[in-house]
């Protein structure tokens, strides 16, 4: 089963997207795929994805109150499916409060079982929902968390329950610094957590065409100590639109979603977009990370093709093959 956590101390490094675009390939490789939205801040997945309608109602069943064992209902009813065939655990405001109320929890536990709050398991909690209350490896393939980006609680809930990390990193300095410290990251998280955690591998992404991202390009792909299968060129006329059709780069390219002035106004609307040879190879990396983590990870089936119907220009087909075949290109 595949299991990552999709994860950057910096910001800006595409978390988000890039979590929504792999979800995406895997489903369109034939794979049951999950993400679970662990990020509390407005523009996260939920929102991506265009779900989780309830997501500001304090009432509202949520994710942290199955956590803390605290349910409103089945956990089944947390899930929405997306219109990409994703099926997501939107975000919920009680994230922000998941580790004051993870602390109320401990003081009434360990008080009523005459434990220590050091041998509370705090970080196991998720583990336990996903695998051994509710089976989630019966249903999915392919399990993905976009995680708040704080060493905290949340975060190492997330990692404990998955055991495996992407890492997209930025081009630039402080990027590179957090690719510097990645293995002194995941050894100590190991240690905190006291498991094996494995690095699938590092991404850069937004990469341009200066001479300093170049070099940075350049780097990443001499490096002998992480995987980086692909670097996702710097697209932010895509990405952006992805907020607008409410989905992932596929969905913007299929439907060709375009943001411009009409009428003095600013509107994105489907259907005007050009598709240009660099977006589709911007497609063509996506799956070829998606393959990476599916079969050099993870060794699991996947279809060998990605099919995408550009809305009145015809069908591009991205043969994926499997282990470290490249991703081919053939247009119909």
């Amino acid at each position: 089963m595949i299991t990552a956590v999709v994860y950057s101390e910096s910001g800006g490094t595409y978390k988000t997207t890039t979590t929504a675009n792999l979800a995406v390939a895997l489903t369109r490789m034939g794979l049951d795929v999950c993400v679970i939205d662990l990020d509390p801040q407005e523009g996260n997945l939920t929102s991506l994805f265009d779900v989780g309608t309830r997501r500001n109602d304090p009432d509202a069943d949520n994710l942290v109150k199955h956590i803390l064992g605290m349910p409103d209902g089945p956990f089944t009813d947390l899930i929405e499916t997306s219109d990409e065939g994703v099926d997501v655990i939107p975000s919920h405001d009680m994230l922000s409060d998941f580790t004051s109320n993870l602390e109320q929890k401990i003081a009434y536990e360990t008080g009523m079982k005459n434990m220590s709050k050091e041998d509370y398991p705090r970080y196991e909690l998720l583990h336990n929902l996903l695998w051994n209350e509710n089976q989630l490896h019966e249903q999915y393939d392919a399990v993905l968390i976009d995680p708040n980006a704080r060493a905290e609680d949340l975060l190492y809930n997330a990692i404990f329950a998955l055991r495996t990390l992407m890492a997209p990193v930025k081009p630039a300095g402080k990027g590179n610094l957090s690719l510097d410290g990645l293995d002194e990251m995941v050894a100590n998280m190991s240690k905190e957590l006291d498991i094996q955690i494995g690095l699938s591998c590092v991404v850069p992404s937004g990469i341009g065409q200066t001479n300093a991202h170049q070099q940075y390009h350049k780097q990443f792909q001499e490096t002998d100590e992480f995987e980086t299968p692909v670097a996702i060129a710097y697209r932010e006329s895509l990405m952006d639109a992805m907020w607008e059709a409410r989905g992932s780069a596929f969905k913007v390219i299929e439907e060709r979603w375009k943001t411009f002035e009409e009428d003095g106004a600013m509107v994105s609307k489907p259907g005007y977009r050009r598709i240009r040879d660099r977006e589709l190879e911007t497609l063509r990396d996506i799956c070829k990370l998606a393959a990476f983590i599916a079969t050099e990870t993870f060794d699991a089936e996947i279809a060998s093709e990605v099919v995408v119907e550009i809305e009145g220009k015809g069908t591009e087909r991205f043969s994926v093959g499997t282990k470290t075949e490249e991703v081919e290109v053939t247009t119909s």
